[in-house]
């Protein structure tokens, strides 16, 4: 039998479903184990890979290229995203694999994102054609919900918490384009839109991490799941005020091109409409400055007492 038949069958013992049952899942199994063909499972070891491999970091082997490698099975760059849907999310949700062990911190769109298979699967993987093989699979099966449950921990601890004056606590997935946002609710908001309510903010893992549903809809508009929101929108009832809000640290300021595209998603809205790009620092706030739309607003969090209007003769207020 093969390897990769091999695999197969542990992954089917681990108790993943018919679909992670495939080559390409086994294939992954084995570039995490660092085992190549001629390779006994008792040689197993847990290494840390990224999907494709980080020229930048040598350190994270890329799980794609160490079977284009050692298996003569090719796959294209742009396939990461298939095997992180359909693979490794999978390893990661039944404890079979850890994401980002060596670094839990890191954003979710990071490129240093990497994965490693867990201690307790690699001692089942390492006893495979063994007399301790079912004995460790029993272990692992028992033990498969607090696997979860200290792994979601793990996760959570990293997260960033934000309270909001309802009381309604939030968890933000650690990065800097979520500092930005945080930054947004807890120093813009009460400086220069007092009073204003949240109606919506996102999360780079979870799009829909906030809606206020209710004050969508006092305003008459209706949001659905793929709406292309700004990052934080805000709403001030005694002025009727909407402030939307783009938190910006690669791309995405307020462009003539977005206006447009805001303009268009809220045509039937009363309030009057304010557009504010919101940089971290002068940095990133240089880098787009050129792409930004006049009769905008742009906040930076490092200063937060301060705007830098684009408004011409008028200051801070809506269009």
């Amino acid at each position: 039998m093969s390897k990769v038949d091999e695999a197969k069958r542990i992954l089917e013992a681990l108790g993943l479903p018919k679909k992670q049952q495939n080559v390409p899942s086994a294939l992954a199994l084995l570039a995490l184990c660092n085992l190549k063909e001629e390779d006994e499972w008792s040689k197993a070891k847990a290494v840390s890979m990224s999907v494709v491999g980080n020229k930048e970091n040598a350190k994270y082997k890329g799980i794609i290229r160490f079977i284009a490698e050692h298996y003569n099975a090719h796959y294209a760059e742009n396939s990461r995203e298939t095997f992180r849907r359909y693979t490794l999310h999978q390893f990661v949700q039944a404890g079979i694999a850890i994401r980002n062990p060596e670094n839990p911190g890191l954003p979710t769109n990071s490129k240093y994102n990497h994965y490693g298979l867990s201690p307790e699967a690699l001692e089942v993987v390492k006893s495979y054609n063994s007399r301790n093989w079912n004995k460790k699979i029993k272990q692992f099966s028992e033990n498969t919900g607090s696997l979860r449950e200290k792994y979601n921990k793990q996760r959570a601890f990293s997260k960033i918490p934000l309270k909001l004056k309802d009381g309604t606590e939030l968890s933000f997935s650690p990065g800097k384009h979520n500092q930005v946002q945080i930054s947004v609710i807890e120093a813009f908001a009460p400086r220069f839109a007092p009073g204003a309510d949240l109606l919506y903010v996102g999360d780079t893992a979870n799009k829909t991490l906030y809606i206020d549903a209710n004050g969508w809809e006092e305003l008459g508009i209706l949001i659905g799941e793929h709406s292309k929101l700004p990052d934080v929108v805000l709403y001030d009832k005694n002025k009727k005020w909407l402030f939307l809000i783009e938190a910006v640290t690669s791309h995405g300021p307020f462009s003539p091109k977005r206006i447009m595209e805001m303009e268009n998603m809220f045509q039937n809205c009363q309030a009057s409409k304010i557009f504010i790009t919101a940089f971290p620092d002068f940095k990133e706030f240089k880098k787009h400055s050129a792409d930004i739309a006049w009769e905008t607003e742009v906040w930076l969090s490092e200063l937060p007492d301060h705007m830098i209007h684009y408004n011409g003769d008028k200051f801070f207020g809506p269009k």
